[in-house]
């Protein structure tokens, strides 16, 4: 009775520190009901952020007064975009002809330092949730360079902002955008830093800082903070991708729950 009751114990101190499903219990044959539900429920929320629609209008609004752009990929509706990445990663004319005429408009806003470009990726949910504070933050860790407008961009893969940043010839392009959902966090955004951006550029000619969001993820302060070093070093050495390291990140704070593995 002494080693279940123990048994029970550390189980519930691994539970408390990690989101994985472990030691779920059992019912005859299956989980119990509140765990299948559980398991639905998250499911279900994973499959709503893919799928919902982006609101990049509704984004701007909540940006302001940093300026906005609005464009749009190759991928004409979602169904295309999940059916093509291929597509996610052009721009379509239409949002071509916006940049160029934006810059027409007002030739200054080339040739910047950083182009932030904000895409809805897999996780809509995620990206109208959070990615006004994450770009605010981003704003703020990067004082002393100069900024693009903000080009938020619907049907978005990660090499889109690629082709954006080109149009734009910064010298860095920043894409915040909606991550994969999984079973434990459906509205988690990512970060993709590439120096010299063009069409064509590898994933391995970036850096990504991933899992940003409210429930145990890395906040948007911290987020922004390990950009701004990396995004600096990347102007100083004229390169990003896996040649560049964050020697500066800081490591985690204690976890208490994680002392049961040391016993």
């Amino acid at each position: 009775m002494s080693d279940d009751i123990a048994d029970g114990a550390l189980w519930a101190r691994l539970r408390a520190a990690t989101p994985a499903r472990i030691a779920q219990g059992r019912v005859g044959n299956t989980l119990p009901l509140q765990a299948v539900l559980a398991f639905q429920i998250d499911h279900a929320r994973a499959r709503d952020a893919v799928h919902a629609p982006f609101d990049a209008e509704a984004l701007g609004a909540e940006l302001a007064p940093l300026p906005t752009i609005v464009v749009a990929s190759a991928a004409g509706d979602r169904a295309t975009y999940l059916r093509r990445p291929d597509l996610g990663r052009s721009l379509s004319d239409d949002g071509a002809a916006r940049l160029a005429a934006a810059v027409a408009a007002d030739p200054a806003i080339a040739g910047r330092d950083v182009a932030i470009v904000v895409g809805d990726g897999l996780s809509a949910t995620g990206v109208q949730a959070g990615a006004a504070m994450l770009v605010r933050a981003l704003a703020a860790e990067l004082h002393g360079l100069t900024l693009a407008p903000v080009v938020i961009a619907r049907g978005a893969r990660v090499a889109l902002g690629d082709a954006i940043g080109a149009a734009l010839s910064a010298r860095v392009v920043v894409m915040v955008i909606g991550e994969r959902p999984g079973l434990s966090v459906a509205d988690s955004l990512g970060l993709y830093m590439t120096f010299a951006p063009r069409v064509g550029r590898a994933d391995s000619e970036r850096n990504c800082i991933s899992n940003i969001h409210a429930r145990g993820g890395l906040t948007p302060a911290a987020a922004a903070a390990t950009l701004g070093r990396l995004l600096r070093e990347s102007l100083r050495l004229g390169l990003s991708g896996v040649d560049l390291k964050d020697l500066g990140e800081a490591l985690l704070p204690p976890n208490p729950e994680l002392d049961l593995l040391h016993e």
